[in-house]
C-alpha cells in the first residue's frame, strides 16, 4: 500500500479527534475562502469552491461557517494575504514528503515545518527535490453501498477517467487534472453524485519502512504536519505493513 493511501487510512481513524480539535474545520473553511477569493462566491460558476463546499458538508462543517467562509473570501476580508504555497522533504529514512499549504505568513509556517522534520529525523528539502515524485490527478469516491461499480466504470471510462478502483469502502474514479471537472459534471449527469472529488497527488514510487523507530518517526511527522492550521494536505511515499503498524505505539 502507498504513503498516501496508508496514511488516509490512518487519519480516517483519527478524523474524529480531529474534528474536536476544530483542525480539520479550519482547513475546509480555508480551502473555501481562498477558492471564493480566487473564483468568485457562486459554486455554480466556480467549480474549485463547488467542490470544497462538498467537501466541508460531507466532513460536518455546519452551513453558517461554510456561509461565512463564502463571504470572508467573496469581500476579501482577511483572505488578502493568504497564499499558497509548497513544501517538500525527507522523513527519517528517506521517505519524501510534499505538502500543501495555505498562510498568511510564509515565515511563521516555513519555521514550524522545518523544527517538524528536524524533530523527527528528517529535513525540510529544497523547491522541486521530491516533487516530481508525486503526480497530481482528480479523484472522485463513490459509496460502494449506493454504486453499481460495472456502470460507474462504463460511465467513468466514457467520461476520460484513468481508472477506477475498488478501495476499502469507497470506489475511486481517477482523472488527469485538466479532465477532472469534465468528469465529475459528465459523470453527474449519468446520475453518480461523489462522495468526494479533489485534486490529490500519488506517490509514483514507494520505500519499504522496516526499521519500527524509523516508521514511528515518520506516522509521528505527519501527524504533527497534519495537526498544523496551515498545512492543508500532506503526501509521502512511505510503505509500512499491517503488521508492523500494529506494533507501532501511533
Amino acid at each position: 500500500m502507498s504513503g498516501h493511501s496508508k496514511w488516509s487510512t490512518i487519519k480516517h481513524k483519527k478524523a474524529a479527534v480531529d474534528a474536536a480539535r476544530g483542525v480539520t474545520f479550519q482547513k475546509f473553511s480555508r480551502e473555501i475562502i481562498v477558492a471564493a477569493k480566487l473564483g468568485g462566491p457562486d459554486p455554480a460558476g466556480n467549480f474549485r469552491l463547488r467542490t470544497a463546499i462538498d467537501r466541508a458538508k460531507a466532513a460536518g462543517l455546519p452551513n453558517d461557517n461554510i456561509k461565512r467562509a463564502i463571504e470572508k473570501g467573496a469581500g476579501s476580508s482577511g483572505a488578502d494575504n493568504m497564499e499558497e504555497l509548497t513544501y517538500e522533504g525527507y522523513a527519517a529514512g528517506g521517505s519524501a514528503i510534499f505538502i500543501e499549504a495555505m498562510t498568511d505568513n510564509r515565515n511563521r509556517t516555513a519555521g514550524d515545518i522545518r523544527s517538524f522534520f528536524s524533530k523527527f529525523g528528517g529535513n525540510l528539502g529544497e523547491t522541486g527535490c521530491v516533487g516530481w515524485m508525486f503526480k497530481q490527478v482528480g479523484s472522485i469516491e463513490f459509496d460502494k453501498e449506493t454504486t453499481d461499480f460495472d456502470k460507474l466504470f462504463e460511465a467513468a471510462i466514457e467520461a476520460n477517467a484513468q481508472d477506477v478502483t475498488d478501495e476499502d469502502d469507497v470506489y475511486k474514479v481517477i482523472t488527469t487534472p485538466e479532465d477532472f471537472q469534465a468528469c465529475v459534471e459528465t459523470l453527474e449527469k449519468n446520475g453518480f453524485k461523489g462522495k468526494s472529488a479533489q485534486l490529490t497527488r500519488i506517490a509514483e514510487n514507494s520505500i519499504e519502512v522496516t526499521d519500527e523507530k524509523v516508521a514511528t518517526n515518520i506516522l509521528r511527522l505527519m501527524e504533527k504536519l497534519e495537526e498544523h492550521d496551515d498545512v492543508q494536505n500532506v503526501y509521502s511515499n512511505f510503505d509500512i505493513s499491517d503488521e508492523m503498524m500494529e506494533k507501532l505505539d501511533i
